[in-house]
């Protein structure tokens, strides 16, 4: 799966090289060994960032985006609900500019997404997307979002 919109479904190439990087590091790490950190998988274009956390409610997560990367949002272990939009429109909340994170004010609408093992979402700078929701009751995951450079 990935989520795109129509005007920027050509726009990209999902299956570039450095992306194939990234979905073969993924099948051939033993990734429930590894600590949390940030693993280079090809120079800065490509770099997983291992994470483990308890899921939160909608009320304490924001849509957030990236200007100079893709995620590769893959979920090791648990399961998560996962927002997604489209970023056009929203209000920009906060800037950081040093980690090329941009949060938004919560819009009035927005979808979910159940990521559970073994389940991966790709979202483009243009996808606003807030992760880490819970799926019923707050529960442990451990994640996998790897950086794809434009």
């Amino acid at each position: 799966m990935f989520y795109s919109n129509i005007g920027i479904a050509e726009k990209y190439d999902y299956l570039e090289e450095k992306f194939r990087k990234g979905y073969q590091w993924l099948k051939e790490t033993d990734i429930l060994s590894l600590p949390e950190g940030s693993y280079p998988i090809s120079g800065e274009d490509v770099i997983a960032n291992v994470q483990e956390y308890t899921t939160l409610p909608a009320d304490q997560c924001f849509y957030e985006t990236h200007e100079k990367y893709f995620d590769i949002q893959y979920v090791v272990s648990g399961r998560e609900l996962f927002g997604v939009r489209g970023r056009e429109g929203l209000t920009v909340k906060e800037r950081i500019e040093e980690k090329d994170l941009i949060f938004y004010e919560e819009p009035l609408f927005g979808g979910n997404v159940l990521l559970e093992e073994g389940d991966m979402i790709v979202v483009a700078p243009e996808d606003a997307h807030k992760p880490r929701l819970i799926a019923g009751e707050p529960g442990k995951v451990k994640k996998v979002v790897i950086k794809v450079a434009l």
